[in-house]
């Protein structure tokens, strides 16, 4: 009876095995119906990557972008992070890459990372970049004097001159465009070529150290210098200030309301042209960026810069 009794039982389990269908909570295809549903994985949070040109001292991108990025946050309501470059060059690549998603360019590398990404946003410039200067500046002790118009950049051959980074709009493309005109080829300078600094701010201690005895650089940055008095005027002086031309504006992915939602990008746009002065947090963002506000602006406002990058060799 005993071995009877063992293989009834060992038949009775195979057909629980067997017979699923006929325990309860089992469907025929034996899916456990009284188990609880498999909690679905949580997409991740999608991040808005904001960078810029390091046209300056990384002590004030790092003071500025971070405000811009948790403003954006605030009036968006998606996570923003600041994402800085190295320089001009991987600002252009990261944005072609889709590593980046706004960026505060300048007017050529702007240009550059629009044709480089087809259907890129331009959303917005400010005030002053409507009509952008460069500032030519000299050494006092290089017996440059202050210059009347473009025909005085003659003025400058022979001497040790520097521009700013290789990819700056205002401190190198437009200048080298002036000085086309003024009759000066970068072969005219001492040493049979010009220097290139990396950023306004090296420019003006280049400058004023003697290193050089001339340098063009952007107006704001060198306005920003002489009120913080990293700019001594006994060492260093402005002797042109060259005519307007547009320059800084935001660029946007072309992507931004497929990954973000439909409108996302007129938002964005809507959020960085309504900071104002009154608000404390937008004042201090427009006073780092020495604006008083900004506005709309669209690709026909930098074909000249495209023009003049062409010309030059910076756009192929």
């Amino acid at each position: 009876m005993a071995i009877r009794e063992r293989w009834a039982a060992v038949l009775a389990g195979l057909s629980l095995v067997l017979l699923p269908a006929a325990l309860p909570g089992l469907n025929p295809n034996g899916l456990n119906l009284l188990a609880p549903a498999r909690a679905e994985q949580p997409q991740a949070k999608k991040v808005l990557r904001i960078s810029a040109i390091p046209d300056q001292k990384a002590e004030k991108l790092n003071r500025l972008y971070p405000l811009v990025a948790a403003e954006l946050e605030r009036q968006l309501g998606v996570p923003v992070v600041y994402v800085p470059v190295v320089d001009y060059t991987a600002a252009v690549t990261a944005f072609r890459t889709g590593d980046l998603d706004l960026v505060w360019f300048g007017g050529l590398t702007g240009v550059q990372a629009r044709l480089q990404k087809p259907g890129a946003l331009v959303l917005a410039q400010r005030d002053i970049d409507v009509a952008f200067h460069s500032i030519f500046i000299a050494n006092t002790g290089s017996g440059l004097k202050p210059i009347r118009g473009v025909k005085g950049l003659a003025e400058l051959k022979g001497k040790r001159f520097t521009f700013g980074s290789e990819s700056s709009t205002s401190g190198r493309l437009m200048p080298q465009y002036f000085l086309a005109k003024g009759g000066v080829k970068l072969s005219d300078f001492a040493g049979g070529a010009p220097g290139f600094s990396g950023s306004h701010d090296t420019t003006i201690a280049l400058v004023q150290s003697g290193a050089y005895d001339a340098g063009v650089v952007n107006e704001q940055v060198w306005r920003t210098s002489l009120h913080d008095g990293r700019a001594n005027r006994a060492k260093v002086v402005a002797i042109w200030r060259t005519p307007g031309y547009p320059d800084y504006h935001w660029i946007g992915q072309p992507n931004l309301d497929q990954r973000f939602g439909k409108g996302f990008s007129r938002k964005l746009q809507g959020a960085i042209i309504s900071w104002r002065t009154t608000n404390p947090q937008q004042k201090q963002i427009l006073s780092l960026f020495g604006a008083q506000q900004f506005s709309k602006s669209s690709a026909a406002n930098y074909k000249q810069i495209e023009q003049v990058g062409r010309q030059i060799g910076k756009i192929r």
